[in-house]
């Protein structure tokens, strides 16, 4: 099947780029918003093309994959026809959650397919015929060695999405362990929180070596508010490491009570960073446990599954 999709997300278009069909991402000038290309510092396979996309009405796209309402229309434009898609929904809902609904709410013939049952649960899709289909992630490997006393967190703006991604939270943690932060925009985030001794800085690094930077620092923290569920959480088990998170959205499904401590009580949240923090054999169990758990249910052979199943009720080969 060729598939047209848009690199929003890095690290779910990455899992789902893996699966077995031809991809076609959009390509525009200045790789804007709307046309990023290929991924640069993101692991894609060849069978990703980046298409200019005033020559995607020449491809013989089967099916299409939204992920933001105006590419329903921003679709039809650049392909010249009607073609079969899906939307995906990454994100919460905003503003007054329980009344929220969706983009795609009042009409019935896009399927929409929210990534976790949370999202299914909080969003009101009105007409729309819904799936869940939870995430899948490319396994990085254990590459947990623990060595620093340190929390590692990955978050991306934490300036900008300050109270959502728990960025507000951080001096507080750093009390219970010392922080290191990786992401988009985060080089002046010690600074900005007055952390400059208790905090690191590492922006925009490749994944495989943030992988390999979060892997030696001794727990994972997840200060998310108001998330979907973070894929660096899911990544972070992968890689063995023990998890310390705020039970929020859908971490508290996500992170079984032997791979960490997940709540709602501060307090309780920094006991358990001093402690996988102070007892690194207490941190490696845990991080197994957490490994074994995240592949357990978010491997990309069941995702792949789940997606084929979908895609091929909608576009028959």
């Amino acid at each position: 099947m060729k598939i047209m999709v848009w690199h929003v997300h890095g690290s779910w278009t990455t899992s789902f780029v893996h699966g077995g069909h031809e991809y076609l991402v959009p390509l525009t000038p200045h790789r804007g918003p709307d046309g990023r290309g290929r991924a640069e510092t993101y692991p894609w396979p060849d069978t990703v093309r980046e298409v200019p996309h005033d020559r995607l009405a020449a491809e013989d796209v089967d099916l299409v994959v939204y992920q933001r309402p105006h590419e329903i229309e921003l679709a039809r434009e650049w392909l010249g026809r009607d073609v079969p898609g899906v939307y995906v929904e990454h994100n919460t809902p905003a503003g007054d959650v329980p009344k929220t609904r969706h983009p795609l709410a009042d009409r019935n013939d896009i399927p929409l397919v929210h990534v976790t049952h949370f999202n299914d649960l909080f969003w009101d899709s009105g007409r729309a015929p819904t799936h869940v289909i939870e995430h899948g992630v490319v396994d990085p490997g254990h590459l947990y060695s623990g060595e620093l006393a340190r929390a590692g967190v990955v978050v991306n703006e934490p300036i900008r999405r300050w109270r959502v991604a728990g960025t507000d939270l951080l001096p507080t943690f750093a009390t219970g362990a010392p922080i290191d932060v990786f992401g988009m925009q985060v080089a002046n985030l010690p600074a900005k929180l007055g952390l400059d001794g208790a905090m690191e800085a590492f922006e925009d690094l490749p994944q495989s070596a943030m992988h390999a930077e979060l892997a030696r620092r001794r727990v994972y923290l997840h200060p998310y508010r108001w998330t979907s569920l973070g894929l660096s959480l899911i990544e972070a088990m992968m890689i063995g490491m023990p998890v310390v998170a705020l039970a929020t959205t859908e971490a508290v499904e996500a992170v079984p009570p032997e791979a960490g401590v997940v709540s709602t009580k501060i307090p309780s949240l920094l006991r358990a960073l001093d402690r996988f923090a102070n007892e690194p054999e207490l941190a490696a169990q845990a991080g197994k446990a957490a490994r074994a758990a995240a592949l357990a249910r978010y491997n990309l052979d069941r995702f792949h599954a789940d997606w084929d199943r979908l895609l091929g009720s909608i576009a028959p080969s």
